[in-house]
């Protein structure tokens, strides 16, 4: 796993974008899908430290990406941090047992401080 390595999984390319550039600039590698069945395979392909996760998506949704990424063996250890601006966030993102959630539109710095604060607890 890369310690700094954040997966971003949102269906909208302006946030991919924009969280790719501001942790980009931190430091951070960031690689992205548009929905829950390309992130399952990049987290295959190579376990990120941190996964940002949107809730509402194509595809496969945030919600069964959760579930399915419960299920495999060991990636279940990897921080996720929901984040929507779906009404309900707070309902969802503790049914998933998320260790963090963002309510869209969200700060830069709240995004960064969170990312950091999670990558710190995996050190």
């Amino acid at each position: 796993m890369a310690q700094r390595d954040v997966l971003v999984v949102d269906d909208d390319p302006d946030i991919r974008f924009v969280v790719e550039l501001i942790l980009g600039e931190d430091g951070y590698e960031v690689r992205s899908a548009e929905n829950g069945a390309q992130a399952l395979e990049l987290v295959r392909d190579r376990r990120p430290g941190v996964i940002l996760l949107d809730v509402r998506m194509p595809v496969m949704d945030g919600v069964e990406f959760r579930r399915r990424l419960r299920s495999l063996d060991p990636t279940h250890e990897i921080p996720v941090v929901m984040m929507s601006a779906y009404a309900d966030l707070d309902h969802v993102s503790d049914a998933l047992a998320v260790d963090a959630r963002l309510r869209k539109p969200f700060e830069i710095g709240e995004l960064e401080s969170t990312v950091a604060k999670l990558m710190g607890a995996r050190a």
